[in-house]
């Protein structure tokens, strides 16, 4: 019993175990470099959107769902700030509502088609992303809007705590408050149950087609909030920005599965994975590959997790 209690511990904080023996070997290869605090603060504070991304997108991956829309939908409510705040010249006050409104009603529509003409996830969310993208390239004229109001920049990137930006903080107060719903509260059950198996989930009083829809608004949310903070973080918006984001949140999303709560999405696996393949990506950029290293290393990793998540969760569903 004992050696089972702690090989789960081990299984649990294996990928942290794994992310610090990283650091370690970067840091020895580099210690100037990649052990300074401007390295680890720009780790940090540069991929607060990357993190709340993967957890928008474990909101309907715990239901069974895929949202290939989130980062499109980024896009779309980056580029919405951005024109509202530089074109139009809105007040930032009434710029965070229309673009979380906006960020829902992505997410309603997803889980409108899905549910009501049952057609799969995959597919409706696919088309839809790509339907966003060209309403985004149709706003901007396919160029890049800057003049984004100062003010938004001021409370993403340009005012920090201990050297970070304090969007790193805004990811993990997120990560906070997903890991409370699905750990403590009765919609956070529901959406488990639902994942497992939906007609055990009916069969039990689980408001499915309600469960599923609310997870869509939600990962529509989370995708506004993520566009709203990457305007800020560069004070601009770009039509292409969010297409690159969506193979690390994926990778990080079952990542984050293997740990903390393995066989099970979770917010703190998630961000753990999230910092832990940027973490690589870095050193591996400071030693001096080229780019081209982040697909693969990102493509690598999203197929080794998701046959790691499925490896983990059969194997604890055989010993429940």
């Amino acid at each position: 019993m004992r050696q089972s209690s702690v090989g789960y511990q081990v299984e649990r904080f294996g990928l942290v175990l794994v992310w610090l023996a990283v650091i370690a070997i970067f840091g020895a290869m580099r210690p100037e470099t990649f052990l300074s605090w401007s390295n680890f603060s720009s780790i940090f504070g540069s991929e607060a959107v990357l993190v709340i991304v993967t957890l928008g997108l474990i909101i309907p991956l715990t239901a069974g769902d895929f949202d290939l829309s989130i980062a499109q939908t980024l896009t779309f409510v980056s580029m919405l700030t951005a024109i509202l705040s530089a074109r139009l010249g809105v007040p930032l006050a009434y710029i965070i509502p229309i673009a979380l409104a906006a960020g829902a009603l992505v997410g309603v529509v997803n889980g409108t088609i899905v549910l009501f003409f049952r057609v799969h996830s995959l597919i409706v969310t696919l088309g839809v992303g790509t339907f966003l993208h060209g309403i985004t390239l149709w706003m901007s004229d396919s160029q890049t809007i800057s003049g984004v109001s100062r003010v938004l920049m001021q409370y993403v990137i340009i005012h920090r705590i201990f050297g970070i930006p304090i969007s790193f903080y805004y990811a993990v107060a997120l990560a906070a408050i997903i890991w409370y719903v699905l750990s403590y509260t009765a919609y956070g059950q529901q959406l488990l149950f639902t994942g497992r198996g939906r007609e055990v989930g009916r069969l039990t009083g689980v408001a499915v087609g309600r469960v599923r829809m609310m997870a869509f608004a939600a990962s529509g949310m989370m995708g506004a909030i993520a566009g709203i903070l990457y305007t800020g973080t560069t004070g601009s918006a770009n039509p292409n920005s969010g297409t690159t984001l969506l193979l690390p949140a994926f990778a990080a999303a079952f990542l984050g599965a293997t740990c903390i709560k393995p066989g099970r999405f979770n917010a703190w696996g998630s961000v753990i994975a999230v910092y832990f393949l940027v973490t690589g990506i870095n050193g591996l950029s400071v030693l001096g590959f080229r780019t081209y290293v982040h697909d693969l290393f990102y493509g690598g990793a999203l197929v080794l997790a998701v046959m790691i998540s499925q490896l983990v969760s059969g194997r604890r569903e055989r010993t429940l």
